[in-house]
């Protein structure tokens, strides 16, 4: 979701306004200046000579730890303007409200994912159940009641969990610092994904199976992006890579590099990350028509997906149990919109986002739509702008078959639109000079002028059948359902008109259902291509909007309120200073971008100057501040890689591997068919897509003086990959010397315990290989067979072999298969001497 979420947002408009503030005064205190310069006959000692005022005393300490204390004091959790606008649109029911708004001001439990495709998934799952599970009841039972820790029991196959204390507590208790470690570290590794629970429906809707192409259009900072990934992972076919790809965009720099960040630990071929509008994401088309656009079924000639994942940028206003900042700024940031809603900004943004993933998807395809909002303005009525636009190209699915466990409600048939503190009932009702601001398509629409859509008989979901249901709900029985006016709204409301458009199969999460946050998801089915008016009317509709207000919205939607679980808020802060320099430095698996936002050109429509771009730009530098993506194709240098690791002809690295770099390329990073199909197509129609990241890192150049006949090693990350077709380099080490070569490092040849693998390491010409861990009497023709075995990348040296690991890896590879857990990860700088080790100098 470019979804508008952290709090970063909102400080990010206060501080804008602040500092017009402040420049406007300044403007008046220099002007006032010239103006003094010019008063004839006045003496400059009037006013220049003036006596200063008295300073006032410092304060003192204990007057300023006074001041820190009340600043550092959490915010009240309410706000009347808040509770008065959701009683007004009637998103629970009356006897509800108490329960609804004391679920929202209590912490919000800490719940996370395990990764279903990772190597120790049993190993985890059973640790999850055996050990912590009994040891949290028994230590912080009087905290947290009997189910301390549980599975959530909607995920599919038990893997998502939830913990009964938030992650505040979960820092500060001693008794569970042994836990916090564990889902700190498999985080860091990739086993785990901490990630709030609601944010892990919308992916699982998308029904995702083997070789779809898939297209997250606000994807930072990752957490369902990486959800997306282990599914593709999961659908493969048993060792064969997949042929799904996913893409996941987002529109600024800095949320690439949290996106990238959060996904490099899947490693995988299968991901490009991309940095465009949502709304202007290109379509990369070669064809002149639908008929064409897959005529050859091995090259596509348009840029079309199965899956669209719709995000979108929101209020985030459903993240209050988190963000306890937005109680306080909710009436700000309403200040700051002149109005008494934020939905109302963003509606216009997230219809034209939602239109560009319709456009983009395939006839038969399905596209999720959700937000971390409560909000129906940015909620049911872009779900119900898409229905009357698309008209019969697209249906609103009933998905109440689907997760059975999850408790979800129908979405609101009837809502009201405010704007300055007045309710409309009807468009015609704004005020002239609110009408840029107030659109048409912000009213229920009482008639359907689309043939193919249901109308149903008018009920009322916000009132008598508003209660939760999950997959055993006939969605049917809503015809039958009593349209008493039940809920709550004032004396003095406006009756609100009702939709026709089946919006209650929509779904809504609500906090009190689920000990959650807030969501809300659509699903959407393509059932026929959009028609040219359809098309141009989605053009025209991004010119509704003043250049300027659009311009000021773009950039108030460039930080999003992040719903989605980030370590202690330390990663996105530690995120926004990385770049190449530093990333390229580390044993990152996958390509970093420069975080030098000033220089980066934003594509603001697919058409307008790209034409005189491309006539002007070399190839290379099509955009400022991302490196081009170049197919490597020394056909001598991929000869001798294949020849030294014997890596057989059926794993084609000929067309696979690209480089950022124009010469000298140090690190090669391979990438599937899916994601070459991509990149081949982009360049035919003029690199129209601004790729900041892809594939998994395999091979790098090193500067060894050892004498070794291959300019490359291995790259841990592409190890699993490539490893099933390598014959040669290898060596196979018994659990002992498997073990200690993980715990230290660098042995030498003398010291292992087994003497024969002392003496084939010895033999073995310099250069890297792959060091295999035997178990009991296995033969190496059989861990050859072996799909998952557990290899580590080794640099054999004049006297020693050094393990090229990073120490988070070797921890894992310790913990999980030698039960050692006392080991201590070394700090960041332990990365850099990976690459002293390949060179010999240590």
């Amino acid at each position: 979701m470019i979804a508008l979420r952290t709090p970063i947002s909102l400080l990010h408009l206060g501080a804008a306004a602040a500092g017009q503030r402040k420049r406007c005064t300044g403007g008046h205190r220099r002007r006032g200046h010239a103006q003094r310069r010019h008063l004839s006959g006045a003496p400059e000692s009037l006013w220049r000579r003036r006596p200063r005022p008295p300073r006032s005393p410092a304060p003192t300490a204990a007057a300023t730890r006074s001041e820190s204390n009340t600043s550092s004091q959490p915010p009240p959790l309410e706000n009347a303007a808040f509770e008065e606008y959701y009683k007004e649109q009637r998103i629970v029911r009356e006897e509800e409200w108490d329960a609804f708004m004391s679920v929202l001001r209590r912490p919000l439990p800490a719940t996370f994912r395990v990764n279903a495709s990772c190597r120790f998934l049993k190993d985890i799952c059973s640790r999850l159940e055996n050990d912590f599970r009994r040891s949290l009841e028994n230590e912080v039972s009087d905290e947290c009641g009997e189910y301390a820790l549980s599975p959530l029991p909607w995920y599919p196959g038990n893997l998502a969990w939830h913990l009964n204390l938030s992650r505040k507590q979960l820092r500060k208790n001693p008794a569970l610092e042994s836990f916090h470690e564990f889902l700190k570290h498999e985080s860091e590794v990739g086993n785990i994904t901490r990630q709030e629970a609601v944010s892990m429906v919308p992916p699982l809707f998308l029904n995702v199976q083997a070789g779809h192409h898939i297209l997250d259009m606000c994807g930072a900072p990752g957490s369902k992006t990486f959800q997306l990934l282990e599914m593709i992972h999961q659908s493969k076919e048993p060792g064969l890579p997949p042929t799904a790809l996913v893409i996941a965009n987002d529109l600024k720099v800095q949320r690439c590099d949290v996106l990238i960040h959060n996904t490099k630990r899947m490693c995988t071929a299968n991901l490009i990350v991309t940095n465009h509008e949502a709304q202007s994401f290109p379509s990369c088309s070669l064809a002149k028509d639908d008929s064409e656009a897959y005529k050859d079924h091995c090259k596509p000639q348009r840029l079309e997906f199965d899956r669209v994942l719709c995000d979108v940028p929101c209020s985030g206003d459903g993240t209050l149990r988190k963000s306890h900042d937005l109680w306080r700024k909710w009436v700000i940031i309403c200040a700051l919109f002149r109005s008494s809603s934020m939905g109302n900004e963003f509606h216009l943004l997230q219809v034209n986002i939602a239109m560009r993933g319709i456009a983009l998807l395939k006839v038969g395809g399905r596209m999720v739509y959700s937000t971390c909002s409560m909000n129906p303005v940015e909620n049911e009525v872009v779900v119900a702008e898409l229905l009357r636009r698309t008209g019969s190209s697209v249906e609103l699915l009933d998905v109440s078959n689907e997760l059975r466990e999850l408790v979800r409600r129908p979405g609101l048939s009837t809502w009201k639109v405010n704007d300055r503190g007045s309710w409309f009932q009807t468009y015609e009702d704004v005020p002239d000079s609110r009408k840029n601001i107030i659109l048409p398509s912000m009213f229920p629409s009482r008639t359907s002028i689309h043939e193919g859509h249901t109308v149903y008989n008018s009920f009322d979901v916000n009132s008598e059948y508003n209660v939760p249901f999950s997959r055993n709900f006939n969605i049917g029985d809503t015809n039958n359902v009593n349209c008493d006016t039940g809920g709550i709204s004032n004396s003095n409301s406006v009756q609100s008109l009702g939709s026709k458009f089946p919006l209650h199969r929509c779904m809504r999460i609500v906090p009190h259902d689920e000990d959650g946050g807030a969501f809300f998801i659509a699903v959407i089915h393509k059932l026929s291509p959009l028609n040219e008016n359809q098309v141009i009317k989605v053009r025209k509709t991004e010119n509704l909007l003043s250049t300027n207000r659009t311009v000021k919205l773009q950039e108030q939607c460039q930080h999003r309120i992040v719903s989605e679980a980030l370590d202690d808020k330390k990663l996105l802060d530690g995120q926004n200073k990385l770049s190449v320099a530093n990333q390229t430095s580390k044993d990152d698996n996958r390509i970093e971008v420069k975080v030098v936002s000033d220089d980066v050109e934003y594509s603001q429509t697919e058409s307008g100057d790209r034409s005189h771009r491309m006539d002007k730009l070399d190839y290379q530098h099509k955009w400022k501040g991302i490196d081009p993506v170049l197919f490597f194709k020394d056909e001598a240098v991929i000869k001798n890689i294949v020849s030294f690791f014997g890596i057989e002809e059926s794993f084609s690295l000929e067309g696979h591997l690209v480089t950022r770099s124009t010469d000298n390329a140090r690190r090669m990073y391979y990438v599937s068919k899916s994601v070459r199909d991509i990149l081949e197509l982009n360049v035919q129609v003029g690199e129209q897509i601004k790729i900041a990241s892809l594939g998994v890192k395999m091979f790098e150049r090193h500067r060894s003086k050892d004498g070794c006949s291959c300019a490359y090693r291995l790259s841990y990350e592409g190890l699993s990959l490539l490893f099933p077709y390598m014959r040669k380099r290898i060596l196979h080490a018994s659990p002992v010397d498997f073990q200690h070569l993980l715990q230290y490092r660098t042995i030498n040849f003398a010291c292992f315990a087994d003497a024969r693998f002392g003496e084939e390491a010895s033999s073995l010409m310099p250069g890297c290989c792959v060091v295999v861990l035997r178990e009991g009497c296995q033969v190496a023709d059989s861990i050859a067979k072996d799909p998952s075995p557990i290899a580590i990348v080794c640099w054999r040296g004049k006297a020693t072999m050094n393990v090229l690991v990073s120490p988070a890896d070797r921890k894992e590879l310790l913990e999980y298969r030698f039960g050692f857990k006392a080991f201590k990860v070394e700090d960041e700088k332990s990365n850099k001497e990976i690459d002293a080790l390949a060179e010999g100098s240590l």
